[in-house]
């Protein structure tokens, strides 16, 4: 989260006061004006925020797996994206007014600030604007999901196709790239509602200029009506770069991380012979559950040990 931290900053310029300009003109024009250390506002925040969103979003996985789960113990490969994608709507939904406090941080000016912390700004949201601000763009977030979703099943769906191989013969390279393109056209197609979001996180009468939006809405439609009216459909886009720069190395190397311990866990449960592949284990019966698998190999073990005792016997 700490190294995003600027990449996050020069977003959320692009998607405020700053969208006419590029990411790197963004991040400059704030570095300059703000000095080094406004690059990094809001990074406490996120990193805060990192701890009990993980947690939730695991403990929601494995509720939505059991549930999507048939009675062969199978999942299918959309039941798990959408177990996925449900797990992080109520990780975001549980944790989602510490982003909109980080948005607020961010979005503020380091010199003359509106809020003085976490605390602080929590505080003045809640006295000013009331319980519900801190949940101002929640509802585009719930939407992002779909698109983003969608993406991502048609990245996993055809990467057979891509590769010309079965995915089970994917390289841990395969896999990083894999992440980047899921990632990649995940992040674009959901990135509208990510701009929306933004920008009804960060409008406030409250605060200068209404927290530096570049234009002004009184809801999420609106805030698309608006956007689009005074800079183009592609100004829901405003950000992507910077967006996709700390996105898509972020999932690629998640994913890759994940398919590489999926492996040394099927590996040391006996399923494959290497995690470096997933070539099977010969004689394994891969329908069996890991307990019942080392209760087979114990019960092979002990079966084979008193035979080792009488040859033992027979040539003595």
């Amino acid at each position: 989260a700490a190294r995003a931290s600027p990449l996050a900053r020069g977003r959320l310029g692009l998607l405020t006061v700053l969208a006419q300009v590029g990411a790197a003109q963004g991040l400059w024009r704030a570095g300059r004006a703000q000095g080094l250390r406004a690059l990094w506002k809001g990074n406490l925040t996120a990193c805060l925020r990192l701890g009990p969103y993980s947690a939730l979003q695991l403990a929601a996985y494995r509720r939505f797996v059991v549930l999507f789960t048939d009675d062969l113990g199978h999942i299918s490969q959309w039941h798990a994206i959408m177990a996925g994608s449900l797990a992080g709507m109520v990780a975001t939904i549980a944790t989602y007014p510490t982003d909109v406090i980080k948005t607020r941080l961010i979005v503020q000016n380091r010199l003359e600030p509106s809020y003085k912390g976490i605390l602080h700004a929590f505080y003045t949201i809640y006295h000013q604007e009331g319980f519900l601000a801190l949940y101002r763009g929640v509802s585009s977030t719930v939407l992002g999901t779909i698109p983003f979703s969608a993406g991502s099943l048609f990245v996993y769906i055809n990467l057979d196709k891509i590769w010309r191989e079965p995915s089970s013969h994917f390289t841990p390279l395969q896999n990083f790239i894999n992440g980047c393109l899921a990632a990649g056209v995940a992040q674009t197609l959901s990135f509208p509602f990510e701009t929306v979001k933004r920008k009804m996180q960060a409008q406030s009468p409250y605060l200068p200029n209404y927290g530096g939006v570049d234009v002004h809405f009184t809801g999420m439609i609106d805030c698309f009506r608006q956007t689009v009216k005074h800079r183009g459909v592609l100004g829901l886009w405003s950000g992507l770069t910077a967006s996709l720069l700390k996105v898509v190395p972020y999932f690629s190397i998640m994913f890759s991380t994940f398919e590489f311990c999926k492996r040394v866990c099927l590996y040391r449960n006996g399923y494959i012979e290497s995690p470096l592949s997933y070539k099977l284990t010969p004689g394994v019966d891969q329908s069996l559950q890991p307990q019942e698998l080392q209760e087979l190999k114990l019960l092979r073990r002990g079966n084979l040990e008193p035979r080792k005792l009488q040859a033992k016997e027979t040539h003595s």
